[in-house]
């Protein structure tokens, strides 16, 4: 099990420290998330501050960028880092795409899968020399001159992540990618129910071997110290998956445990700005379904018990401003 965390990417300037600290703390790897702030920048300072700890986007907006950008982007950070970047890209929603982004929404999972693979036919070009000849139907990528050839090409291409909720973006993932990031809006049924055959599907579709796959899922905790702090973390929770249960998308999560009526509901509240008042239907079941709801000291425990034999990578960050290096040892 590996364990990663992290970055504050509100502000560039508090990379530096961040990413010693993770890598002080003995994290895995150090995750740069496309939210307020682009998410490679962020890595580029971690790389230039860190020695060990894989960089990782989780996730940058796929459909955003195109294939060329895309490739291009991770080779200069995996480059400048020594080998340690993951390309973790994700779809994002159809408004967010169409409506923030001004960028075509069609066919998803069929342009994801497209899109990597003309990654890979580029990084291809680059590092074995092949002719750079990717028609699809999405992408068409059939120039590539001395000029344009990255000169650093002693690290390869960085490893591609590819995070998804739905069966057939998950078998997406198996097939083409070298992990997936599983959604925060998951449940151990459905990580074990859904995701895990989606992924098995995949990867036999592609010849390849379940060993060569890593899953990496951040995971919901709720606990306190005391009942102050306890309260404060369960609301910020339940704000957080009432947010994602409002998704249409990820209704398919709610109806494997019987309450897909909730997501339109949350949809409506949505649409109306009442988002403090969204989380009040996030009920108590529901939330020890989603989340890890502990003591402290027994997190470690029943992190484990939801994890094993189902994820290889944990995005989990030390509970209530503890040691992060106790935390890190106490996961182990």
């Amino acid at each position: 099990m590996k364990i990663d965390g992290g970055l504050a990417i509100n502000d560039l300037a508090t990379i530096p420290e961040r990413v010693r600290a993770l890598e002080a703390a003995g994290y895995d790897a150090a995750v740069s998330a496309e939210l307020a702030n682009d998410p490679f920048l962020p890595l580029v300072l971690a790389a230039e501050h860190s020695e060990r700890v894989k960089l990782q986007t989780s996730i940058a907006v796929a459909f955003a960028r195109n294939p060329m950008t895309l490739a291009q982007t991770a080779h200069d950070i995996n480059a400048f880092s020594k080998g340690r970047m993951v390309l973790g890209l994700g779809s994002q929603i159809r408004p967010h795409i169409t409506k923030r982004f001004s960028m075509p929404w069609d066919k998803p999972a069929s342009r994801m899968r497209e899109l990597i693979l003309a990654m890979r036919a580029i990084w291809d070009c680059w590092y074995e020399g092949k002719q750079l000849d990717f028609r699809g139907e999405f992408y068409t990528h059939t120039l590539m001159t001395p000029m344009f050839t990255p000169r650093e090409l002693r690290y390869g291409a960085p490893q591609v992540f590819l995070a998804a909720v739905g069966p057939r973006m998950t078998e997406v993932a198996g097939e083409v990618a070298d992990g997936l990031i599983a959604h925060g809006f998951t449940t151990d049924a459905y990580l074990r129910e859904v995701t895990l055959p989606a992924i098995e599907r995949g990867l036999a579709t592609a010849g390849r071997a379940r060993e060569d796959f890593e899953i990496s899922c951040p995971i919901f905790v709720v606990t306190g110290a005391d009942e102050r702090e306890f309260e404060a973390r369960r609301d910020a929770a339940c704000k957080q998956l009432a947010f994602y249960a409002s998704t249409p998308a990820y209704r398919g999560v709610l109806e494997l445990h019987g309450w897909g009526e909730l997501q339109p509901e949350l949809t409506r509240m949505s649409k109306q700005g009442l988002w403090d008042e969204m989380g009040g239907l996030i009920e108590d079941d529901i939330l020890k379904t989603f989340a890890v709801v502990a003591e402290p000291d027994a997190l470690p425990a029943a992190l484990r018990a939801r994890c094993e034999g189902a994820v290889d990578r944990l995005l989990c960050m030390a509970p209530l401003g503890e040691d992060e290096a106790a935390w890190v040892r106490a996961l182990r």
